[in-house]
């Protein structure tokens, strides 16, 4: 059976709501706030709640955030290849949201930034697993290196998932030329391929990234309430109220890649895809993705 292997960084989100945030040197009250895992775990939590097994390679700290991490995983069923780490805490992220449903991230990584050759080799991967790779971990000098390395050895036969996030923002980098070409299927939000092509609009970036893709690379790009794109492919998405567009995208993410794991097309999957982050957006907090009743609910109403 396939699996989800998620090379990320799982870290504690400190979810906080507010109407707007203050000037620089100001000072607001926000209507709530409380911790919860994030990061990664928002793509792992919602491929587990929609039938795929899933395994964080990724390292987790011996702090009061890795015990919170742990436990998170723990409950929704995600295997952990690696032992708490003995020197460092998991990483914090102070997330804002605004009342217009804007978030705004500030983040401090902790053990989950480092990852080593010998940390990786403790999983094997399986024909027809998935390998999730996160653009932020090509920005840590203490993982881009060994996590490359791994990824272009894989056997062609494991489909890797790249989600550049909102940093990596260009394709000319020593770490991206040589990853492009491994790539199988790219996730992202508009903006995030806006800023990675240069492109002006989303129809030019779809077709942008055709140049630095493997021809049969699926190309998925979310457009907010609009639904997303799979390749040239328009997949709409659902009418709901939003408050919190926290996860939204995670949840898009880890939904569609168990729809392809369980044998969906990829335009059948980006629908459920879309319901998924469509229900999220109603909901407080990083991984609020749907199980598959609610998906099925929705897809099919």
């Amino acid at each position: 059976m396939s699996r989800l292997l998620h090379t990320g960084q799982v870290i504690i989100d400190l979810v906080m709501a507010l109407d707007t945030l203050p000037a620089s040197g100001g000072d607001v009250l926000a209507q709530s706030a409380q911790f919860e895992a994030g990061g990664g775990f928002n793509v792992m939590a919602a491929a587990r709640r929609n039938g795929l097994p899933v395994v964080y390679l990724g390292r987790h700290g011996n702090g009061r955030f890795g015990d919170l991490a742990r436990a998170a995983m723990q409950a929704e069923g995600v295997e952990m290849a690696q032992q708490p780490s003995t020197d460092k805490d998991t990483g914090l992220c102070v997330s804002l949201t605004e009342a217009t449903t804007e978030r705004t991230f500030i983040s401090h990584l902790g053990a989950e930034g480092d990852l080593s050759a010998e940390d990786l080799a403790r999983i094997e991967p399986r024909t027809g697993d998935y390998v999730y790779v996160s653009g932020y971990s090509l920005l840590l000098e203490g993982k881009a290196q060994a996590l490359l390395d791994w990824v272009l050895a894989l056997p062609r036969e494991i489909t890797v998932v790249f989600d550049p996030g909102p940093l990596v923002k260009a394709p000319d980098s020593a770490l991206m030329v040589a990853l492009l070409p491994r790539i199988d299927i790219w996730t992202s939000n508009g903006p995030e391929a806006l800023a990675f092509t240069g492109a002006e609009t989303l129809a030019q970036a779809l077709n942008d990234l055709r140049r630095h893709l493997p021809e049969d690379a699926l190309r998925v790009v979310r457009d907010g309430p609009n639904g997303c794109w799979v390749n040239a492919v328009h997949v709409p998405g659902f009418n709901v109220k939003a408050v919190d567009s926290n996860g939204a995208g995670d949840a898009h993410a880890g939904v569609f890649i168990a729809g392809l794991a369980q044998g969906l097309t990829a335009t059948d999957a980006a629908r459920r895809a879309n319901a998924a982050a469509a229900l999220a957006v109603t909901r407080w907090g990083p991984a609020t993705s749907p199980g598959t009743t609610e998906v099925d609910a929705l897809v099919t109403d």
